[in-house]
């Protein structure tokens, strides 16, 4: 079931519509918790501007990692004064970009009031406010549906929002993405375009797709659009996310960016010596190691020209590598001891 991968360093180099697109930035989930570096919880029950009505916790009963895949569980019960519990993750703070391509492998959940998106909104959103910053749903299922949405927000003289549909079965995994870009947003679902908006200058007052956004899993239940739960609806309700990747066109992205793409790691299984290759210019600073538990195991800083690490001190067993360069950017290699 598992994505199939070949790992150079992380990074992996793309062919689509005639560009040269590199990976940016990505989670496989390959932890057994979630990477605070990547992403925060957002906690509560507000309502969320939509009038939803569950409350957002970071247990274990709501969100889980396992098997290199994210659980999020969408349950009833009382939490205060909300009758339902669920979970919302985002990049917010730590991760934001200014086009490329933004994709997630997710499978749905079915129901009355039941609402498991993949989005992004305007990284100055504590300063504009919604729908001033602007919002891209990469994906949006409710109820029943046999089909996802992807829309654009924003703000032209009051809230705007344009989208489109794709017919298909929500609760099988798919690859649902955007390609962003100076000139127009493109909805995708498993490489099927389904949807173009045109942003070119701002056109209809889409200058909010001009500047950063950030990234939000999250599975909401009830709410002014799906509506609330009824008698048919089937609790735990969970939505499953494989993974989430961030390109890049390689002439676009930053000179530090594509030069990750230089870094490979190996041999890979290894018996605990392990030997860096950097062809690029990039320093490497320092390194990380982490279990299968998410605890880090073994950290130290890079010497110049530093080519090698021993890892030969730890158990048998499956690792995960991130190194860090100078402008503070990691890449991240599965590593197996044995």
């Amino acid at each position: 079931m598992k994505k199939s991968i070949i790992f150079t360093a992380f990074l992996i180099l793309h062919s689509i519509s005639h560009a040269q697109l590199v990976m940016v930035w990505s989670d496989e989930f390959e932890s057994t918790t979630l990477d605070n570096a990547k992403w925060n919880f957002e906690i509560g029950g507000n309502g969320w501007g939509n009038n939803e009505a569950q409350y957002y916790t970071n247990s274990a009963t709501n969100f889980s990692i396992s098997g290199g895949e994210v659980t999020i569980t969408a349950r009833e019960e009382q939490f205060g004064t909300n009758a339902y519990t669920s979970s919302k993750i985002s990049s917010k703070g730590l991760f934001d970009l200014k086009f490329g391509k933004i994709e997630a492998r997710i499978k749905c959940p079915m129901g009355k009031g039941i609402w498991p998106a993949f989005w992004m909104l305007g990284a100055n959103i504590d300063q504009v406010s919604w729908p001033a910053c602007g919002e891209i749903d990469v994906m949006e299922h409710i109820n029943n549906d046999t089909k996802i949405n992807g829309t654009a927000h924003w703000d032209n003289v009051g809230h705007v929002y344009m989208g489109g549909i794709s017919t298909l079965d929500a609760t099988q995994y798919h690859i649902y993405a955007v390609e962003w870009t100076a000139t127009s947003i493109k909805w995708f679902a498993d490489g099927n375009l389904y949807y173009q908006l045109n942003i070119n200058n701002g056109v209809n007052g889409t200058n909010e797709f001009q500047l950063p956004f950030y990234l939000i899993l999250n599975l909401a239940v009830g709410g002014d659009w799906p509506g609330y739960p009824d008698a048919t609806t089937v609790f735990p309700a969970e939505m499953k996310i494989d993974y989430v990747r961030v390109y890049k066109d390689q002439l676009e992205a930053s000179i530090a960016e594509n030069e990750l793409a230089n870094i490979t790691v190996s041999p890979n299984p290894t018996t605990g010596i392990v030997s860096i290759q950097n062809t690029a210019p990039t320093k490497l600073t320092n390194y990380n190691v982490f279990g299968l538990d998410g605890k880090l195991k073994q950290s130290e800083k890079l010497e110049v020209n530093q080519n090698e690490i021993d890892l030969s001190k730890l158990e048998n067993g499956v690792y995960f590598l991130k190194l860090t360069n100078e402008f503070n950017q990691e890449i991240t290699q599965k590593i197996i001891i044995q």
